[in-house]
C-alpha cells in the first residue's frame, strides 16, 4: 500500500520519526483487512471481534523524509485461531530502498470483553486463502 510522508510524520532533523514508523505499518495492517472485505467497523459491529497488537518487532534500516512515498506490504506469516503475524516492509518508491521492517503479532479479542477470542471462520478462510495465494 502506497503513502505519503507529511509534516506531521518528521522530527526535527527532517525525517520520520521513529514512532510514526509504527502508524505506517498499522495503516497497511487496516487497509489489508479492508481489502479482504474485512473493515474492522464491520468485524466489531457484525462480529463481535477486534485484533489487538500484542508484540512488535521493528528494524531501522534507512531514514524516510518529508514527502517521500512509501510502500509498505503485508505478508501472513503464521495464522492461529486467534491469532496472525505479520511481516512486514517499508520502502521507499522510486529507488525501493528498505527503510523498516516489522514482525507483528496480533490477537483476535471479543470486542466486548477484550478476551482472548478464535477469529471468525469466514475471516480465518479469506486468510487462509490470501495466504495460500502468497505461497504460490
Amino acid at each position: 500500500m502506497p503513502y505519503r510522508v507529511y509534516w506531521e510524520d518528521t522530527d526535527a532533523g527532517g525525517v520520520v520519526y521513529h514512532a510514526r514508523y509504527l502508524h505506517f505499518f498499522e495503516r497497511a495492517r487496516s487497509d489489508w483487512l479492508l481489502a479482504l472485505g474485512y473493515p474492522q467497523v464491520k468485524l466489531r459491529n457484525e462480529a463481535n471481534r477486534l485484533f489487538a497488537v500484542s508484540r512488535m518487532d521493528t528494524r531501522f534500516l534507512s531514514p524516510a523524509r518529508l514527502e517521500d512515498e512509501l510502500e509498505v506490504s503485508v505478508v501472513v506469516e503464521q495464522l492461529r485461531a486467534a491469532s496472525v503475524i505479520f511481516s512486514q516492509a517499508m520502502h521507499r518508491v522510486g529507488d525501493g530502498e528498505l527503510l523498516a521492517t516489522a514482525e507483528v503479532r496480533a490477537v483476535c479479542l471479543a470486542a466486548d470483553s477484550f478476551r482472548p477470542a478464535r477469529a471468525p471462520a469466514d475471516l480465518f478462510a479469506t486468510i487462509k486463502r490470501y495466504q495460500q495465494e502468497q505461497d504460490s
